[in-house]
């Protein structure tokens, strides 16, 4: 098996026994290091790598002009930059195979962003005494990125944190011997859906788009799968979208924690992708299992997904909302953009009988999809529900209409 490099990071002046502790388990396993510190005021007891002054360096500053910068918190945002600058550089140039950064919040906050400067397929992993904490924000973390609890190694090294530290450490070099990096050898049709119970339109669209010659990634609409999506979408990543559920974007407008980032529906247009686009699933608001649904939303239809997530049904001015949001961001596009609108549906439990059955929201949402698509974007409508195979056939005709006259690649 080839021998791995993973850059180990932290703050060498506070901790540096666990780090070399890492560093030391990594190398009994048979991996290498690239070391970086990102202290402000003291030094490692033995020189890394990376130097602090070489982070505060990429950072245009200067170690001096760290510690004058007022506060810990400016001064760990100014190793942060440089951190994420000096990573993205020397992935770029081969130097390592995967990260393991280590911290408290101060380190925790710098690691966020060192692993969202590295694309998705790079083992990332974050050993954090917040680790799962309500403190990181979703749309602060990458895409794959790993984490583990440092727990009890506050203040030095002992039998319970060397689990956690040995752990990270052979799971980053076990993730950097055994990850397929995408080669980017097929072209990709990025599809955003949720479980076959809710939308359906990817059992019939997944094989047809292979046998055109696509690959095909579904994200789950769920938050986090949005986050993915949108980064994949912002490096130009797709070939194609097919971006047809939508919650995460009614969520963000309604405040819920289960959102895909500011950005949702942003990133694909900005890097003049084609995107397919349907609403689905934005009749609901969507809340975390835990959460108790407030007040305004107690008389409306409700959907218990599980325990995990449940939903209650947008009325009719927020449906408006939602369709003239959708409509701002996607004439951002520089791009075409193809808007397919079910007048039938646009999730199974919105059909009559169902949980979410609202008739006269959902018309006045179709309402304003009516008014607010303007040219160069298309608006189609369909007579059938987004589950029905009439949907799926004319995603896939306008497609095809698209790699006819060239306007998405079959190849890369």
């Amino acid at each position: 098996m080839t021998e791995k490099t993973i850059l180990v990071v932290g703050t060498y002046d506070t901790k540096n026994d666990e780090l070399e502790y890492m560093v030391s388990r990594i190398a009994a396993m048979g991996g290498r290091t690239l070391t970086m510190d990102v202290s402000v005021l003291g030094d490692p007891q033995n020189p890394t790598d990376i130097s602090k002054h070489d982070v505060a360096e990429a950072a245009d500053s200067t170690i001096q002009a760290v510690i004058d910068s007022g506060d810990e918190n400016s001064a760990m945002q100014i190793m942060a930059n440089g951190a994420s600058r000096l990573t993205k550089q020397k992935f770029e140039n081969d130097e390592f195979d995967g990260v393991v950064i280590l911290g408290g919040t101060m380190g925790t906050d710098l690691a966020l962003d060192v692993c969202r400067s590295l694309p998705i397929g790079v083992p990332k992993y974050v050993v954090s005494t917040v680790s799962f904490s309500p403190l990181i924000p979703p749309e602060r973390l990458s895409a794959d990125i790993q984490m583990i609890l440092w727990a009890g190694g506050l203040y030095g090294l002992n039998s319970l944190c060397k689990s956690s530290l040995s752990q990270a450490a052979g799971a980053v070099l076990g993730a950097a011997q055994a990850v397929e990096v995408p080669q980017g050898k097929t072209p990709i049709i990025g599809m955003t859906a949720l479980g076959t119970s809710c939308l359906r339109y990817q059992k019939i669209l997944k094989p047809e788009l292979e046998n055109r010659g696509f690959e095909v990634a579904v994200f789950h609409a769920t938050g986090m799968g949005g986050m993915a999506f949108e980064s994949v979408a912002a490096e130009g990543g797709f070939a194609c979208v097919m971006d047809f559920a939508l919650p995460e974007l009614g969520n963000l407008l309604a405040g819920s924690v289960v959102n895909g980032g500011a950005d949702r529906m942003l990133n694909a247009g900005r890097a003049g992708i084609p995107q397919l686009v349907a609403p689905g699933c934005l009749d609901l608001i969507d809340f975390a299992g835990w959460q108790e649904i407030p007040d305004r939303y107690q008389d409306r239809p409700f959907h218990a997904h599980n325990r995990l997530i449940k939903s209650s049904g947008l009325n009719g001015e927020e449906r408006r909302e939602t369709a003239r949001e959708m409509s701002k961001r996607l004439a951002k596009s520089k791009g075409p953009v193809h808007v397919l609108m079910p007048n039938e549906g646009i999730e199974e439990w919105d059909r009559e009988g169902g949980d979410a059955y609202d008739p006269d929201a959902f018309a006045e949402f179709l309402d304003e999809m009516r008014k607010t698509f303007k040219e160069p974007v298309k608006y189609q409508e369909l007579d059938c529900h987004i589950n029905d195979e009439a949907f799926a056939r004319a995603a896939l005709t306008v497609l095809d209409r698209w790699i006819a006259d060239g306007t998405v690649k079959t190849d890369v």
